[in-house]
């Protein structure tokens, strides 16, 4: 084995030492140097056989600083640059595990985003047709319902540029949306929309009627301090949409377009505009500064911009009573049956609508003629005897609708660039149709907070600003919504002895008149929107049952039946606050976002 001997090696800072205890990495090398040094001796330029090593000759050798374990410097290198490699393919590993991992997380994060309805924008060629933010439009409306059609019109007289997006433009046939309260009304008129319940047939509703057991009382609607013309209205859900559909398109500011939004397009969590097909089935991208998601109760994009919360705690079934009159003429008449209340109210001048209300999800089927069954022998004898033939014969017609009632608190996920409206983003059963009114006061609520700001483009500005619409909205929405609620459940038949004499006394509170039925009523028609004066009511309703179980003299039984009973109130009414905000309903002044100010231009 020939070795390589490197003289001079002072010159470049190497010396025995150094090159074999120098680095940490050489030691192991050491002792293979030294026994290969034992059996080969190494001077300058020349190899030489092994002899005797005496002192003075080791002595001599270390002196001249010519012996170098050349081997060990050979080996170090090779160890040297093994640390290098492997260090660098430790790197090169973990840069390419995190950059699976990183395409991994935005794949999850993409279908994460798609199962909300968003869509990441991308930056790259799209074959995808797109109009870009300079094209002028404001604001995106996806659905063109009762909500979509009255902010058209009223941001497009604003001076907005709005493209509306509706999935069907025809003339829509529904059970629902068709009593319009006078606070609804009201808001109509603010935006300037009255007109649109002309020319369809609409009916005036100046209050309701209750129906019990044989017995009834007449509820007016407190409209003494309104001009004449103000009061319900009751209608075709179609008519009234269309009238508005038309009364937007004639704006020139104002576009719809038949279409289906399949996703929202957002950018760093930002609502950018819409990806949809439009009629032709093309797929287009839309874009501007703020998109309202109006799409109704069956809302596919809501999961991106609140926490959805769906209930559904009955079904309405429908029909069409033709050419009958209704005990209290321009009146809405609601029968505490058993097991739910039944509806009627007129919707044309010869048509009454009648909704049955059905607890659960479990429906008697239709197309085996269980339903129709059901109908006759169960609701029929509850029906008032005046429009009972009418009822009977239009079961036997046989178009029987149906429709889910759905509630749902507003829990709304504040997005940049996009906010949600009507029924996508709150609902509640539509025993008392407040639908319309929460939807019609959310739109006036929404036009005063834009109208200030001269462009919507300052997306972050406008994002902070319009947080205080979920505020300012509160004291209508969940007035309505509440009532409804705890409506609904006092009116339900129930074994529990305490919820039957809740139900009993809510029955004869409402028939005292004075302010013990103007007071629930103005709740009920939107005209007093307060929710404290809500609880004040409901509770005096408990306080009205156990006062009566007290007569003619208390027991033991009827103070455990009395507490039991405001316990029951309780139960029914808490549960409801909790879920629409106590904070939001009784103090709104505490939140912040309620003093917010538009932007400066």
């Amino acid at each position: 084995m020939k070795l390589a001997v490197i003289q001079n090696l002072p010159r470049l800072g190497l010396t025995t030492t150094t090159a074999s205890l120098g680095s940490p990495f050489l030691s192991p090398r050491l002792s293979l140097s030294t026994r290969r040094l034992r059996n080969t001796s190494l001077t300058t330029g020349a190899a030489f056989p092994r002899r005797k090593k005496d002192g003075h000759e080791r002595a001599s050798l270390i002196s001249a600083g010519t012996v170098i374990m050349a081997p060990a410097i050979e080996f170090d290198q090779f160890i040297l640059a093994t640390f290098f490699a492997s260090l660098f393919a430790l790197v090169l590993v973990f840069v390419l595990r995190r950059s699976s991992r990183d395409r991994k997380d935005d794949a999850n994060s993409n279908r994460s985003k798609m199962n909300r309805g968003l869509v990441a924008v991308s930056s790259q060629n799209d074959p995808v047709s797109t109009e870009e933010d300079d094209s002028g439009i404001d604001v995106i409306i996806v659905g063109a319902g009762v909500a979509g059609a009255a902010l058209a019109h009223t941001l497009g007289k604003e001076g907005r540029r709005v493209h509306v997006i509706e999935r069907d433009l025809s003339e829509q046939d529904r059970i629902v949306g068709e009593l319009l309260q006078p606070g609804g009304y009201l808001k109509l008129i603010e935006l300037g929309l009255e007109d649109c319940v002309k020319e369809i047939d609409a009916q005036r509703v100046l209050g309701y009627a209750l129906f019990k057991d044989g017995k009834h009382t007449k509820l007016s609607y407190p409209l003494e301090a309104f001009d004449s013309d103000v009061s319900g209205r009751s209608f075709h859900n179609g008519r009234f949409v269309q009238r508005m559909r038309d009364k937007a398109a004639t704006l020139s500011n104002v576009r719809l377009e038949q279409g289906t939004v399949t996703s929202l397009l957002e950018e760093n969590g930002t609502v950018k505009g819409v990806q949809y097909k439009t009629k032709e089935g093309n797929e287009r991208s839309l874009y501007a500064p703020l998109t309202v998601v109006c799409d109704g109760c069956f809302s596919n994009l809501r999961r991106s911009l609140c926490k959805p919360n769906v209930d559904v705690p009955s079904t309405f079934v429908g029909l069409v009573l033709e050419n009958c009159e209704l005990p209290f003429a321009n009146h809405g008449h609601v029968v505490l049956a058993d097991p739910s209340p039944i509806l009627l109210y007129p919707i044309s001048s010869s048509e009454v609508r009648c909704l049955v209300d059905v607890p659960g999800q479990k429906l008697p089927p239709i197309a085996n003629g269980e339903m129709a069954k059901y109908l006759k022998t169960q609701v029929a004898p509850q029906i008032p005897p005046e429009v009972r033939e009418a009822f009977i014969a239009a079961v036997e017609k046989g178009n029987i609708r149906t429709m889910p009632n759905r509630s749902m608190p507003a829990d709304p996920v504040p997005t940049p660039g996009a906010l949600l409206l009507g029924d996508s983003f709150n609902m509640r059963h539509p025993l008392t149709g407040g639908g319309m009114t929460v939807a019609l006061a959310d739109i006036v609520v929404l036009r005063d907070l834009l109208r200030p700001i001269h462009s919507l483009k300052d997306k972050e500005a406008l994002s902070k600003y319009i947080e205080s619409f979920y505020t300012l909205r509160k004291p209508v929405a969940s007035t309505i919504n509440t009532l409804a609620g705890a409506l609904y459940k006092v009116f339900l038949a129930s074994s529990d002895e305490a919820r039957t004499e809740m139900r009993e006394a809510c029955f004869d509170y409402l028939s005292l008149g004075g302010v013990c039925s103007s007071g629930p009523v103005a709740l009920l028609s939107g005209l007093n929107p307060r929710p404290l004066s809500l609880v004040l009511h409901f509770f005096a309703v408990a306080i009205y049952a156990v006062g009566r179980l007290m007569l003619p003299f208390p027991s033991i039984k009827s103070f455990w039946l009395g507490a039991r009973v405001i316990s029951s109130a309780s139960g029914i009414i808490f549960p409801i606050i909790k879920a629409e905000g106590v904070r939001q309903m009784f103090f709104p002044r505490s939140i912040a976002a309620l003093y917010r100010t538009p932007p400066l231009q």
